[in-house]
């Protein structure tokens, strides 16, 4: 099958599967599908902004109306969650890019406009000046001091920093974005292009205190969705800054994660797993390091590009033809697009199950395929 086939049949696969799970979901938050029908969480969960993201791609390529309205009826239901403010986190940037700052792009408002640049407002005051980096978490439990956590999955937050500095003509967003993508690449980032979860810093100095595990097998291990998330929010930074390092970086990242890929290229929980360890896929992590590797096949000189761009449509195309459930499928009752992510092994949260945010980077990696840009 020629590569427009399979992506063509593919968007069409997902146009029409998510045309009919819309109708149950609605204007909803899911999360993780259990017994082939997803949990729908609180709006404040850090999930929020992935089905409406992925609404919003199907909109702007197909003009459906329904997908517009549940996904601005979802952006509505988040007001309740800025008001409350208690349980915001750095995720505020996965949850407003996807809903506001998508539909300002798209469609204009000023409703919106407001809402992503109180989000981002809300995102910079996470920023922790001694140790440049944001917060990751408030505490989980009472007496918890996590202040000094950072993540990197907060690299795909960071866009929504960058979009406000252009927005605005502020620097002080970019400033911010800028120095924690600083310490992700001095902190997080390993010689040999794998990732570190978690870095806690002792939040009053500054310093490095540890190395923690965090979804990974241990703090010495590399999580696959931590890679990816490294890869992908890495050269978006570049993409938005021009700054090498951060193209650089991704570059790193991207190397070792296609070298550790299996055989049909979509990765285990975990790319470094001793013997006796549960070696489940995770789906999830294969769509957002694929979305990566598109971008960065972008970013790079054309005689490098295809390297890059090929790699994330190999694993793509094994997502559609191994991983997904559509029509012909047997079990073409499951509402998600993807089987076989993982959320949290370590917790035994989720485990090979579809994710929410794996389906939203499928889609995302198939229009960028298409010649479409992501929405981060």
């Amino acid at each position: 099958m020629e590569k427009e086939s399979w992506v063509d049949e593919a968007w069409e696969q997902v146009l029409n599967k998510v045309g009919r799970t819309s109708k149950r979901i609605g204007a909803a938050f899911p999360h993780a599908s259990q017994g082939g029908v997803y949990v729908l969480e609180r709006p404040h969960w850090w999930t929020a902004g992935f089905w409406p993201g992925l609404l919003w791609l199907l909109y702007r390529d197909s003009g459906e109306e329904s997908f517009r309205q549940l996904a601005e009826a979802c952006e509505e239901k988040l007001d309740q969650v800025i008001e409350d403010f208690f349980t915001l986190d750095h995720d505020i940037g996965f949850m407003w890019t996807l809903t506001s700052l998508t539909r300002y792009r798209l469609l204009g408002g000023e409703r919106s406009r407001k809402r992503a640049l109180l989000a981002a407002t809300l995102l910079l005051g996470r920023f922790n000046a001694a140790g440049q980096y944001i917060r990751a978490w408030n505490p989980w439990t009472e007496g918890e001091d996590n202040t000094g956590w950072a993540i990197i999955d907060c690299c795909m937050n960071l866009p929504l920093l960058f979009w406000a500095a252009e927005e605005t003509g502020d620097p002080r967003f970019k400033v911010a974005a800028q120095l924690h993508a600083d310490t992700v690449v001095r902190h997080f980032i390993r010689d040999d292009g794998s990732v570190r979860h978690i870095v806690r810093f002792d939040s009053e100095s500054g310093e490095v205190a540890e190395f923690l595990g965090g979804q990974g097998y241990s703090a010495e291990s590399a999580w696959s969705r931590g890679t990816a998330w490294a890869l992908y929010g890495l050269a978006l930074c570049y993409n938005y800054t021009g700054k090498k390092e951060y193209l650089f970086a991704s570059q790193q990242v991207a190397h070792f994660f296609v070298a550790h890929l299996p055989e049909d290229s979509v990765p285990h929980w975990d790319f470094r797993l001793p013997a006796g360890v549960s070696a489940v896929r995770d789906s999830s992590a294969g769509a957002i390091g694929a979305c990566g590797l598109v971008l960065l096949g972008r970013l790079v000189p054309a005689s490098e590009a295809d390297v890059y761009r090929g790699a994330g449509e190999k694993i793509l195309r094994s997502l559609y033809e191994n991983y997904g459930v559509w029509e012909a499928v047997a079990r073409n009752d499951e509402e998600g697009l993807l089987l076989h992510g993982t959320s949290h092994f370590p917790s035994g949260s989720n485990v090979d199950v579809p994710l929410i945010y794996g389906d939203y980077y499928f889609v995302e990696g198939l229009a960028m395929l298409k010649g479409a840009s992501g929405l981060f």
